[in-house]
């Protein structure tokens, strides 16, 4: 059976080209412990493939638009494969690789790469899923259908919690100028990250101890979330790696925001987020008063539901013809945004592949033209884990980044110890 793209998948789908590849990736860092058997790894995905049906269809376009079709076949070996790495470097140099090559349009949008064994007795494995099959809450079902050992802890319930309280269209549009205003009003400066793209990447990774970061976040008068901690965490590396090149602009940040309903099916409903955007506030040298600036920034979006009225609006623009591509192109302008920075809650109890535990688990997601660094951090039971994703030859420090990250962090802990 054809099943047609949503309008945002195929969206999606059109932004690949020569530079852009369009798939994300959750990297998972095993416990040491026996090497992974390649062929038993492929006969459970094999397995267990069907309880998400997305993964054995693949894209078709035959003159009525991108949809979705079964496969003849899921050739299993194709997609579950070994790469060679002998250490975190080397590591990082096999994921680079796979996040600059394009998935095979011609099978179902998914590789799963186990990479080492590292000399720590550590094995990785590298989950790539084009943006158009899955979003971030998405991809982490599929790793709880497909690659992680079945456990008995619900998923997390992320997005909208009761759609039967969600607000009329029209009081969505009542709104819709403080919106506008809110989110797409404060251009910032000239982008430090507005470099031409090329196909190549680079990663680095950070962690963050997930239950230092909520006690961070509640020693704040206003209670900080954990994702105003990651905001913050970023904010602060950037100021400081601006700051060591003579210069902190005003830099703006999309966070993207999930509107996936309670209960509903993530697996078969494609993507469901908008997004908010947020000022870094590069210009404050103190960590955690930027974190109560940006703390307040995000409850005022919260409060004014901005990202469900952002997504009505761009909906709504969707059939405007060049009003609305004009502006859609306002709102992905670099000065309205430098940087993406985004947040999926992982597995909240310990998980396994094939016997190991997950004792890490990060994720990345592409740069793209004008925007030539994405964050991205992902949660499991223990530790936030931060990804960063640069073109590296627009931003060649990616390293440094992530160092700076991790002093903003201890920055972070130490002013409230």
């Amino acid at each position: 059976m054809r099943e047609p793209l949503s309008p945002a998948d195929a969206r999606i789908l059109a932004l690949e080209s020569d530079v852009v590849r369009g798939h994300a990736l959750k990297l998972l860092v095993l416990e040491p412990g026996p090497s992974l058997d390649l062929e038993a790894v492929r006969a459970s995905v094999a397995e267990r493939l069907g309880a998400f049906p997305r993964g054995r269809q693949v894209v078709v376009d035959d003159g009525e638009g991108p949809a979705w079709v079964d496969a003849a076949e899921v050739e299993v070996a194709h997609h579950v494969r070994r790469f060679a790495a002998g250490d975190p470097a080397g590591l990082r140099a096999v994921v680079g690789r796979l996040m600059s090559e394009p998935l095979d349009r011609s099978r179902p949008l998914w590789t799963i790469d186990l990479i080492g064994p590292l000399a720590d007795g550590r094995e990785a494995v590298a989950v790539r899923l084009h943006h158009a099959l899955a979003d971030g809450l998405t991809a982490v079902r599929f790793l709880e259908a497909v690659v992680f050992e079945p456990h008995d802890a619900p998923a997390h319930e992320v997005g909208i919690r009761d759609p039967a309280a969600r607000p009329t269209r029209w009081s969505e549009w009542e709104r819709m100028p403080l919106t506008v205003a809110r989110e797409l009003g404060h251009p910032g400066s000239h982008s430090p990250f507005d470099r031409p793209l090329t196909a190549r990447r680079a990663l680095a990774f950070v962690d963050v101890p997930l239950a230092e970061a909520r006690a961070v976040g509640a020693s704040r008068a206003a209670h900080a979330t954990v994702n105003d901690v990651l905001l913050a965490v970023i904010a602060g590396a950037l100021r400081r790696r601006l700051l060591h090149h003579g210069h902190t602009p005003r830099v703006n940040a999309q966070v993207p925001v999930s509107l996936h309903e309670k209960g509903e099916d993530a697996a078969a409903s494609g993507n469901r987020d908008s997004f908010v955007d947020v000022g870094l506030h590069l210009h404050e040298p103190d960590d955690l008063r930027r974190l109560d600036l940006l703390s307040a920034q995000m409850r005022a979006r919260k409060n004014g539901r901005d990202a469900r009225a952002l997504d009505e609006l761009f909906h709504a623009l969707a059939s405007a013809g060049p009003l609305g591509t004009y502006v859609r192109g306002l709102a992905d302008d670099p000065r309205e945004f430098a940087l993406a920075i985004s947040n999926v809650p992982g597995p909240r109890v310990a998980v396994a592949v094939a016997g190991r535990r997950v004792g890490h688990v990060y994720t990345s997601s592409e740069p793209g033209p004008r925007h030539a660094l994405r964050v991205a951090a992902i949660s499991n039971d223990r530790w936030l884990g931060v990804g960063f994703c640069v073109d590296p030859a627009a931003v060649p420090d990616v390293d440094e980044l992530a160092d700076a990250a991790h002093d903003a962090w201890e920055a972070l802990r130490a002013g409230t110890e």
